[in-house]
């Protein structure tokens, strides 16, 4: 079938190819009556509307944010919590009409997506401090918001009260009489498994605000805890390590967990050993997601709220990218939202007897 073209249905009603142009992208230009003959013209031709490259070069605008992520794309559907972040950004978005891209900070061959990819901003999303991605982003001068990552001056921020939340968490288990404990820690690169000096690590701004938030409650009291590190979707790899600390007879008596997905690897090490929760192993997890109430029994968490920090998120970039189009400055925001401890039956006193 030929190319329908602008000139096609120019031809078609005998007008010029400028004035067929107005129809589309000027349509106060022509009359109410001439329009309707234009359009009707390229339906009929199956015309299906501008080049989107070309429109874009001429608005100097592609009509796409990226998100870029550390993980894998498929982290993006898998994931529940990542997933109700990206759909409440995606809510936030839709009256703009500005399309997402999800970027993986990895590279494809030649194609590196931050580097290469046609978007008019980006959130950066829980990324990796050390990941060249950042880097490229930054260089091409985009507006950018930065989620679950060190604050930087001159770009947006939306972050929790990582370092709160997980103070609380710990304070929570030391109030029901705790002292053994282990902590299951998130990392995507660097070293996994049982890890002796977390301090060692380089670690995202999630990771390392909660693991100071524990510390905070835990050092005070004497506690020295195991620690586990492992990504996110690595539920059984996490599943193993806890095994093996379960099954010492100086076992912990309390889980710390860097989100509920890492909980629930926790909590199915404990049904491998037949181990009551929380008569035997008090779990606390972190996020407060579909699985904290999926779990049984049902588990205690610390609660943040991924809709709001999606809102935000998209709020604060559409700001930045209207403000790089020359709209009025003003101060970068930076915005913390709460955390909130939800205690429910994943978590109980300590042990009363030598286990």
């Amino acid at each position: 079938m030929p190319r329908v073209t602008l000139q096609t249905i120019a031809d078609r009603v005998g007008v010029s190819r400028m004035t067929v142009s107005n129809a589309f992208s000027r349509p106060d230009q022509l009359s109410p009556a001439l329009r309707e003959r234009i359009l009707a013209a390229a339906q009929d031709l199956g015309y299906v509307g501008p080049d989107p490259t070309a429109r874009a070069l001429a608005k100097g605008t592609t009509g796409a944010v990226g998100i870029l992520l550390t993980d894998s794309l498929r982290y993006a559907f898998t994931d529940l919590v990542a997933g109700g972040f990206l759909a409440a950004i995606a809510g936030e978005l839709a009256p703009t009409g500005l399309a997402i891209t999800l970027l993986t900070s990895a590279a494809a061959g030649d194609v590196v997506p931050a580097r290469d990819v046609a978007i008019d901003g980006a959130v950066v999303y829980s990324c990796d401090p050390t990941s060249p991605a950042v880097s490229w982003l930054r260089r091409r001068n985009l507006p950018m918001v930065f989620v679950d990552q060190d604050q930087v001056d001159d770009v947006a921020s939306v972050n929790i009260a990582d370092r709160a939340g997980a103070r609380a968490a710990a304070q929570h288990l030391i109030d029901l009489g705790h002292r053994r404990f282990a902590i299951a820690m998130n990392g995507e690169n660097g070293r996994h498994g049982f890890i002796t000096d977390p301090s060692t690590l380089i670690e995202g701004h999630a990771s390392h605000q909660r693991r100071l938030g524990w510390s905070d409650v835990l050092e005070p009291a004497g506690v020295k805890p195991a620690f586990l590190r492992h990504p996110l979707e690595k539920t059984e790899d996490v599943r193993r390590d806890a095994r093996v600390l379960l099954a010492a007879e100086d076992r912990p008596t309390a889980f710390l967990c860097f989100s509920d997905t890492t909980a629930v690897g926790v909590r199915q090490a404990a049904e491998d050993l037949r181990l009551r929760v929380p008569e035997d192993l008090s779990i606390v997890g972190f996020d407060d997601g579909p699985d904290a109430v999926r779990m049984q029994p049902a588990l205690t968490t610390v609660r943040q709220d991924v809709v709001a920090k999606g809102q935000a998120a998209a709020a604060a970039l559409t700001e930045a990218i209207r403000r790089s189009r020359g709209g009025p400055a003003g101060p970068v925001p930076h915005i913390m939202l709460p955390t909130e401890l939800v205690i429910r039956d994943s978590s109980g006193p300590a042990p009363r007897t030598p286990v």
